[in-house]
């Protein structure tokens, strides 16, 4: 968890942990632990190898920061792709996870992306034995709705990464290392009510201005639902090994 819970996901939904579970955890016996990585808690590295995989949540943090606890971030990360185990990045995780595997990130140069986007998949692009993404190929076009919320952005892949997916406002939406990392710049696990919350919560704190949380908003009623069983198949998955 990169990211402390705001007072309306405790209320609404008893915090982003229980989030992410109820998006990616669906087996009877699945142990799921959380580490609060923004406050200095992170898993023992003797641990490690009791985990099949980790997931890194969003955060209002800049991923090219250098706080201390991101540093420290970057070099788990670090470990945890020597060791090829799975790990899967959202928004900020996206982001860290690139800059920690030798990429480049930084402020988007669209700026603010908030609201629901079209993501488009590239088939020819997808990693070999990818069967976590192998039902995309079977859609024309291959291309899925997720809900965005992002000021920051994925300049440039690990030498080693692949770019498999892209929309109208970000070049990097998803990227993948082989069978084991995968980063998604989108919410798969953000439920409209939530995106709705942040953006009253920044606007409250200036960092956007009215016209544009109002737009945001309108086009977040108006729109359709966003693409998200597909999206928690797409991460279960990967995470599982399906």
């Amino acid at each position: 968890m990169a990211a402390r819970d705001s007072d309306y996901v405790k209320k609404a939904h008893g915090g982003y942990f229980n989030v992410f579970l109820a998006a990616f955890g669906d087996e009877q016996g699945e142990r799921w632990d959380s580490f609060m990585v923004v406050d200095g808690e992170f898993p023992d590295k003797n641990d490690l190898h009791c985990y099949d995989g980790f997931v890194v949540s969003g955060s209002p943090c800049d991923a090219y920061g250098n706080d201390e606890w991101i540093l420290q971030l970057c070099l788990l990360l670090q470990t945890l792709h020597s060791l090829k185990k799975k790990v899967l990045g959202i928004c900020f995780g996206h982001q860290v996870l690139c800059r920690a595997l030798g990429g480049r990130v930084g402020k988007a140069t669209t700026g603010w992306d908030i609201g629901l986007r079209r993501v488009r998949i590239m088939e020819d692009l997808l990693p070999a034995g990818s069967s976590f993404l192998e039902d995309l190929s079977r859609m024309s076009p291959p291309s899925l709705s997720i809900i965005e919320c992002h000021q920051d952005e994925v300049y440039e892949v690990p030498s080693e990464a692949k770019v498999i997916a892209f929309s109208d406002k970000t070049g990097v939406e998803i990227f993948a290392i082989g069978d084991h990392i995968l980063g998604i710049q989108g919410h798969p696990e953000y439920t409209k009510d939530i995106v709705c919350s942040i953006i009253d919560r920044l606007l409250d704190d200036c960092c956007i201005e009215r016209e544009f949380a109002e737009k945001a908003k309108s086009g977040l009623e108006g729109a359709d639902e966003p693409d998200r069983s597909r999206w928690e198949k797409i991460c279960r998955n990967f995470l599982k090994e399906r």
